[in-house]
């Protein structure tokens, strides 16, 4: 942002104000809650970007606000590139996502489908477009509004367009659908994945990968253990001493 006169501060201060950065309501439900987790949880623990590294917002159930009046839209997740959380997170400017803030709209949004109400192929796709985000990912699991589970749209000049493929080239990341179990739910849960479709572990996916390495790496141990013994006890028998 530019300087700001005094006369400027005091309005746009006015105008900060006045915007309803929360309104205590809770997510729709159970699944939505855990799967916005599992998104944003993914991306902290286990991906960099090449080019910006852990440089990056990701920000669950979080208002973005895109005019200078109350335009709010609250996404399901919000993966801004090239850009840190606001300092002072209790100030106005770092409650929300302002896009004359951060200098920029967010790389991709995501829409979890849970009812026929959410408007997330009609006002918020227009308003998403509208903001110039460079991808929208709409992921449907009841198929209550599109005709499979999963939709993939990139921003052109020309408004949305549908990708075939799951692949968000210029933010180097993927989604993938994957059946399985999250903090003891099972379910079908959307994903991130690399270029060739491996999913991006959580946390906890680490450090049971990390223990089972681990544990290999002992059992290995402990069979070369037991082979140099049995090797000392045919020398043994032979005669050899050790």
């Amino acid at each position: 942002m530019r300087t700001l006169s005094p006369e400027e501060m005091e309005a746009y201060r006015r105008m900060m104000d006045a915007l309803p950065t929360e309104n205590d309501e809770p997510v729709d439900n159970l699944f939505s809650e855990k799967q916005q987790r599992l998104l944003a949880d993914v991306l902290y623990s286990s991906w960099s970007h090449p080019r910006f590294g852990k440089r990056f917002l990701a920000a669950a159930n979080v208002g973005i606000f895109f005019e200078g009046r109350p335009t709010v839209l609250v996404p399901d997740l919000l993966l801004s590139l090239d850009v840190e959380p606001y300092p002072d997170v209790w100030a106005k400017e770092g409650r929300s996502y302002f896009n004359w803030v951060y200098g920029k709209p967010p790389d991709v949004i995501v829409e979890v489908v849970s009812n026929t109400e959410g408007e997330e192929l009609g006002r918020k796709a227009q308003l998403y477009q509208r903001m110039r985000v460079g991808y929208y990912v709409v992921y449907d699991p009841q198929q209550l509004l599109i005709d499979k589970p999963l939709q993939v749209m990139e921003g052109t000049v020309r408004g949305w367009q549908v990708l075939e493929g799951r692949w968000l080239d210029a933010v180097e990341l993927g989604v993938t659908l994957w059946e399985g179990a999250f903090e003891g739910i099972k379910a079908t849960w959307l994903r991130w994945c690399d270029r060739n479709g491996q999913l991006l572990p959580t946390g906890r996916e680490r450090a049971e990968a990390a223990e089972r390495q681990l544990e290999a790496e002992r059992r290995r141990a402990e069979l070369a253990e037991r082979e140099v013994e049995q090797l000392r006890a045919r020398l043994r028998a032979l005669g050899v001493q050790d």
